[in-house]
């Protein structure tokens, strides 16, 4: 007799959009590492861990500028290139959470569309997929240079006129208020992840339909819900 494959099972979402570092990729310690060593290095003053961290998921210039309130406007292309400096000498160091790449594959056999919305720049993310086991996960992306920077909406704008995709069947997940405010703003769903930058008691206000403090519970929770 043949064999017949099991049902799909049915989705409360069609499209899923993830932002990347602090998400996907564990990287916040090093991003909040060079954006320090960024500030100084033009002059300016020492940012916290908790500042720096806080800008992770805006642009990069927006980020730099906030994290650097005492540098001039006028250093601000210098800072950009000394962040990009520090970064690049510790790409290599970032990697997937575990479990991350179970997760999207995972997705990918419920017929979800993928997509990636992220802070990063068009020309950092393509080189991010390039170096990783992502490459062919993701159906799109966006990122804040070609659009615009969170928690404005046009990335998940852009992303549900491409797919013709309705609000609510959007899910936005991120580990950043930044994300949960973009989703919020774009009339969508969101969920946060409290392993990245920001802490998770920020996220309350943002009404996300769940926080998961880990990969698993992610993976757990989008089995049943997503």
């Amino acid at each position: 007799m043949p064999t017949t494959k099991p049902p799909i099972p049915s989705r409360r979402y069609d499209l899923i959009a993830f932002d990347w570092d602090g998400t996907l990729f564990d990287s916040t310690a090093i991003i909040t590492r060079c954006i320090q060593l960024a500030v100084v290095d033009v002059g300016g003053r020492l940012p916290t861990d908790q500042d720096a961290a806080y800008v992770i998921g805006l642009g990069l210039m927006q980020a730099l500028a906030h994290a650097a309130p005492d540098v001039p406007p006028e250093k601000y292309p210098e800072l950009g290139a000394r962040y990009k400096h520090h970064y690049m000498a510790h790409q290599n160091d970032i990697s997937l959470f575990e479990g991350v790449l179970h997760l999207l594959e995972t997705l990918k056999t419920r017929n979800h569309v993928l997509a990636v919305a992220t802070g990063k720049s068009r020309r950092g993310l393509n080189e991010a997929l390039q170096s990783s086991q992502l490459h062919g996960l993701f159906d799109a992306s966006r990122t804040a240079d070609e659009t615009a920077g969170k928690p404005d909406p046009l990335m998940l704008q852009e992303l549900m006129q491409e797919f013709g995709v309705a609000p609510d069947r959007v899910l936005m997940v991120g580990d950043t208020t930044h994300d949960l405010q973009m989703a919020l703003n774009a009339g969508c769903d969101s969920v946060g992840v409290s392993y990245g930058a920001h802490a998770h008691d920020t996220f309350t206000a943002l009404n996300p339909r769940f926080v998961a403090h880990s990969v698993a519970e992610l993976h757990a929770w989008c089995l049943s819900n997503a």
